[in-house]
């Protein structure tokens, strides 16, 4: 069957006081929203591929384990204190990013380089109802085993509601539409030396209640 693709995915960035931290960044007022391109997606269990547009200048290539919402219907002008109702369920996300095409290869729009194919690897959904608290969640990625990022949702800046509230402020997020929640500290370029993703890695990560998603990686 054809792939089915979210009408949108809007992505937070630095949204974990840790993750700015590492990555040299500021925790902003408001939350820092970019989108990906919705073509980007793939499941579990398929392969990131990195694209040879990602070969130069040098080895980029980067993780982001997150928690994914899912909006189950048309949400405008939410009020936070009703976001939850909009929420359908939850899902496992990774941000794969380019970094050098995120920070310099376009202008300094984060788009292009979270938006090559298979940079958005999307667990299946689980029931917002089986999910009774998305602050009370473990995130945990393992790159060929190895723990990289082990964090709680709790340690979001802008919690799920207060994301759904400012989002919809003046703009409709379409049914369907996936919001990543922004990344916990330990990804891969802010280690020493950086650990980029490469060909033959096997990246997995874990959301408490949502299972494991898990991803090799290839070359073009």
């Amino acid at each position: 069957m054809p792939r089915t693709y979210p009408p949108a995915i809007i992505a937070i960035g630095r949204n974990y006081a840790d993750h700015a931290a590492e990555m040299k960044g500021t925790v902003s007022e408001k939350p820092v929203v970019f989108m990906k391109n919705p073509a980007s997606v793939i499941g579990d269990g398929e392969p990131i591929i990195i694209p040879r547009i990602c070969d130069e200048p040098n080895e980029q290539v980067d993780y982001e384990g997150e928690l994914a919402v899912i909006v189950g219907r048309n949400a405008r002008d939410v009020n936070e204190a009703d976001a939850m109702e909009f929420v359908s369920g939850y899902a496992i996300a990774n941000d794969v990013s380019a970094r050098w095409w995120q920070k310099s290869g376009s202008g300094g729009q984060f788009v292009r380089g979270k938006s090559f194919d298979t940079f958005c690897p999307l667990g299946p959904p689980t029931s917002a109802a089986k999910i009774p608290d998305p602050q009370k969640l473990r995130i945990e990625t393992r790159l060929n085993g190895e723990v990289m990022q082990d964090a709680s949702t709790a340690s979001m800046i802008f919690p799920v509601r207060t994301l759904i509230g400012e989002l919809s402020r003046g703009m409709t997020l379409l049914k369907g539409t996936v919001i990543l929640t922004g990344t916990p500290a330990g990804v891969g370029s802010a280690r020493t030396p950086p650990r980029f993703l490469k060909a033959g890695d096997l990246i997995e990560i874990a959301i408490t209640g949502l299972g494991t998603l898990r991803n090799p990686v290839r070359h073009e």
